[in-house]
């Protein structure tokens, strides 16, 4: 089984303006749509995807990066898979991070990896469990065939935590994946082990504008800190 975790493509999402979960994201900018159809001409010229099943999560950011690069894998979105979702931001989805601040305080979410991120939440631990379960569940579902899931960039880096067991990632070195990068994931069911075949590909973002790092998933920082 390969799995394939595509980052969606530049958002407005980020720490000005509202906490974009499903309320929110208001989706794509014109950047990340150019990004994504980048990816859509590469993957069908290249054919460097040969996807049985195309998922994204419910967020508006994946579901239109989904959409956009559907056509060049030959395939229509199937299922908008929650548990591929950037950590659950629970009451706070939607609220301005400056009143976030004020009713939440700024904390760091490795620091306290069971505080809730906001009531109806997740905390750090409780997003990792989530990711773990969605990797497997994606594995057993789908054995045998190609799964190219569009997702966040908490997800990607909390896969890689897990499969390759990075016990502290407040010592280790970060991960940054950039929009539209693709991930691959393979489960060999010889050694019962999944192995790390290739890490944040974006060769399709060659010649295109780069834009200027925006912090748009949540995990990784603390809540107050815009330059995460």
């Amino acid at each position: 089984m390969h799995l394939i975790l595509v980052r969606h493509g530049e958002a407005y999402a980020g720490f000005h303006g509202p906490i974009a979960g499903p309320l929110g994201c208001s989706g794509l900018t014109p950047v990340g749509r150019r990004q994504a159809e980048a990816l859509r001409e590469h993957l069908a010229a290249s054919g460097r995807v040969r996807a049985d099943v195309l998922v994204a999560s419910i967020l508006p950011r994946a579901i239109e990066t989904a959409e956009i690069i559907a056509p060049g894998l030959g395939l229509t979105v199937s299922e908008h898979d929650c548990d591929l979702c950037e950590i659950h931001t629970g009451e706070a989805d939607g609220m301005e991070w400056s009143d976030y601040n004020a009713r939440h305080g700024s904390f760091d979410m490795e620091a306290e990896p069971d505080r809730l991120f906001a009531p109806g939440g997740e905390s750090w631990n409780s997003f990792h469990a989530r990711v773990s379960r969605a990797v497997d569940r994606l594995a057993n579902v789908h054995a045998g065939q190609t799964v190219a899931a569009v997702c966040h960039a908490g997800f990607v880096m909390a896969s890689i935590r897990l499969l390759l067991g990075i016990l502290d990632p407040g010592t280790s070195a970060h991960l940054r994946p950039t929009n539209t990068g693709l991930t691959e994931w393979e489960y060999d069911t010889s050694i019962d082990r999944w192995l790390l075949r290739s890490y944040n590909e974006s060769i399709h973002l060659l010649g295109l504008e780069q834009p200027q790092e925006r912090p748009d998933d949540v995990p990784v920082v603390l809540p107050s800190d815009p330059t995460g």
